[in-house]
């Protein structure tokens, strides 16, 4: 589990961490993940639970890896309507600690104009960096193309 980074002097963040220290491990890149299912459906036209789809989409692809919500170290949420977001502070908090408890990663909240689904309100980034031991248990066989299997030639 990541430790977190607090300044000396400053005032303690609410929901979020100033920064985080992460030991050696595998460090998996969270595409940003919006409210829709496994199937590739919006959940809802509703920004709470968008933003608890794209948190619990987040979470699972951290779980795919071998990890777990405390692995996360940054998180980007990008959504529409700011004011949208400070209004549903309580309700947001409450789907953050069902899905991460009490673990608050390093974080930035960004108002954009628009995503690419026309229909999303909110869009999640992170990183995670999952310990050492997770590290190794789950390094996957190498792929086509990676550093120990050349690619396939290409025909023309």
């Amino acid at each position: 589990m990541p430790d977190v980074v607090q300044p000396e002097g400053w005032a303690f963040p609410r929901g979020y961490a100033n920064g985080m220290v992460a030991a050696a491990g595998k460090i998996v890149a969270i595409a940003g993940q919006t409210g829709v299912d496994r199937d590739g459906q919006l959940v809802s036209k509703d920004f709470l639970k968008q933003f608890e789809q794209a948190l619990d989409n987040v979470v699972t692809v951290v779980r795919a890896a071998g990890g777990s919500a405390e692995d996360i170290i940054s998180m980007t949420v990008y959504l529409i309507d700011r004011l949208q977001y400070l209004a549903s502070t309580q309700e947001l908090g409450v789907a953050w600690r069902l899905r991460a408890g009490h673990h608050f990663p390093a974080m930035t909240v960004v108002e954009v104009k628009g995503f690419v689904d026309a229909q999303a309100l909110v869009e999640i980034q992170a990183l995670a960096v999952l310990p050492p031991a997770a590290a190794a248990a789950t390094t996957p066989p190498a792929a086509a193309g990676s550093a120990t299997t050349p690619p396939a030639p290409v025909s023309r």
